[in-house]
């Protein structure tokens, strides 16, 4: 048994997928309103002054606390099967391809929120481990159950769910700093292969 891991934002993807889902949610006129708002908590994100998870939290607390679930997770479906398929990478798509074609088992991980990704990769026939909103009373905190899913914890994600001894092979790919964990359990690991 074969089993491959991919990141999804950058490595399968040429721009970041939730850039673009917030800015398909708010429009553009809010999303650079949050940006210029944001912009501090994003140059201490880029300078190491503050964590992956604490921007990411940042970000969904400013973008969609208080929004409806039901709400958010049409508009997270409208995106993943109208606007993805453009993000996708070909090179990416045909290892994908490839894989499917030898019969082994493929995985997204992904910091990316999964309501967004979920309808893409069921209809593309791939299981998905990102991460999740805490919702409460149907409605977003802003913040991750339990964190977000970046560098560790991929590692953490992956082992839950699945035996790695299982498997003869394991291949993943990856193309940034939340990806360097996941590449390490990998037999056969890519690092940026789809540029």
């Amino acid at each position: 048994m074969k089993i491959a891991f991919f990141d999804f934002d950058g490595t399968i993807t040429k721009d970041d997928s939730t850039a673009k889902f917030i800015r398909y949610f708010v429009g553009d006129l809010l999303f650079i309103k949050g940006v210029i708002i944001l912009l501090p908590m994003i140059i201490a994100y880029k300078l190491k002054i503050i964590t992956n998870n604490e921007i990411k939290r940042r970000l969904i607390t400013y973008f969609f606390k208080g929004i409806d679930i039901k709400y958010f997770t049409e508009k997270a479906k409208e995106f993943s099967l109208n606007m993805i398929d453009p993000l996708i990478r070909k090179k990416a798509l045909d290892r994908i391809s490839w894989h499917k074609s030898n019969g082994d088992e493929l995985v997204i991980v992904s910091a990316s929120i999964n309501l967004w990704l979920l309808p893409w990769c069921e209809k593309n026939k791939i299981s998905l481990i990102a991460t999740e909103l805490e919702i409460i009373n149907n409605k977003i905190t802003g913040n991750l159950i339990p964190t977000n899913c970046f560098g560790p914890e991929k590692v953490k994600r992956i082992l839950k769910s699945y035996d790695l001894l299982d498997y003869d092979c394991i291949y993943a790919y990856g193309n940034s700093r939340g990806d360097h964990e996941m590449l390490e359990l990998a037999t056969e690991k890519f690092y940026k292969p789809f540029r």
